[in-house]
């Protein structure tokens, strides 16, 4: 595990700190697709990603998904820093994009780090401002993009996420993610495609305009 949050953590927390990351925290290996955080779960453990990416989505009162942003590794969600440090319930739901590896650390060294360690400061700060700058920027995408300038900046984004062109997804799980219908996905697609941008293949799109 050391040699891990080494990898992924290096630059940006002290010996001291990984050394102390490394006694008490746990490894944890998630398969793609699953859920690591729910909405209404009391967040007892918080996660440093040092391996694959996550995706953050919130939920409307019918249900029904959008995503937020994406976590790859060195990186942590602010809005569960939030849960950890208010002992309030998540907001959010948070499911592996592909194979992940975490490392999970309780709770209760949050505030203990926040006094000892200046790196551990400096990144609970600088998560908080990623964190908000990508959610201003999914804002600005559905008051101000047309839905297939957000569909082709969302397939850019899950291939740089996932690193290759050619990224495994239908097109209902598309419509979940974007907070719309399979038909209009469907529709679009067919458009980027026609424009020379993707390719569609079965149950995958190849992604040429990155």
């Amino acid at each position: 595990m050391e040699a891990e949050l080494k990898n992924a953590y290096h630059f940006i927390f002290e010996e001291e700190l990984i050394d102390e990351i490394t006694r008490i925290g746990v490894l944890k290996k998630v398969p793609s697709g699953e859920k690591i955080i729910e909405i209404g779960d009391y967040v007892k453990m918080m996660p440093l990603l040092v391996e694959g990416a996550i995706k953050i989505l919130r939920e409307d009162k019918d249900g029904d998904e959008l995503l937020l942003y994406f976590l790859e590794r060195g990186d942590t969600c602010a809005m569960t820093l939030s849960c950890c440090l208010g002992e309030t319930k998540s907001e959010i739901r948070a499911v592996t994009e592909k194979e992940t590896k975490l490392i999970m650390v309780p709770i209760e060294k949050m505030e203990e780090w926040t006094a000892k360690y200046k790196t551990w400061r400096h990144f609970v700060f600088e998560s908080y401002h990623t964190r908000l700058s990508e959610m201003l920027e999914t804002i600005d995408t559905i008051a101000f993009m047309n839905m297939d300038e957000r569909l082709m900046r969302y397939l850019q984004d899950k291939a740089k996420i996932n690193q290759q062109e050619i990224i495994k997804v239908t097109h209902q799980q598309i419509a979940y993610d974007l907070h719309t219908s399979r038909v209009v996905i469907s529709r679009l697609l067919k458009k980027l495609e026609g424009e020379g941008k993707i390719k569609l293949q079965r149950n995958s799109i190849e992604v040429l305009e990155l």
